[in-house]
C-alpha cells in the first residue's frame, strides 16, 4: 500500500530552510485541516489552492507530487 503524501512529504521537515520543499513541509505539518490520509492529486491539490501561503505553495506541491509519484 502507497503511503500517504502527507508522510512522503514529513520526510523533509528538519532540513535546510532555503529549500521550498523543507519550508512547504513544515507549513503542512502545521496545518491541522490538511488531507494527511490522502493519495489523491486532485484532493491535495485542491486543499493547496485552496489554503495556500508563502510556504505552502502550488509550485513546490508540484515538485513533491512529482516525487512522490516517484519514489512513494
Amino acid at each position: 500500500m502507497k503511503k500517504s503524501f502527507y508522510l512522503y512529504v514529513l520526510t523533509y521537515r528538519g532540513g535546510d530552510w532555503t529549500d521550498p520543499k523543507v519550508r512547504f513541509a513544515e507549513e503542512m505539518f502545521h496545518e491541522h485541516n490538511f488531507p494527511k490520509q490522502s493519495t489523491d492529486f486532485h484532493v491535495l491539490s485542491d486543499y493547496i489552492e485552496s489554503y495556500a501561503t508563502e510556504n505552502l505553495t502550488i509550485e513546490t506541491f508540484d515538485t513533491l507530487w512529482a516525487l512522490y509519484e516517484e519514489h512513494a
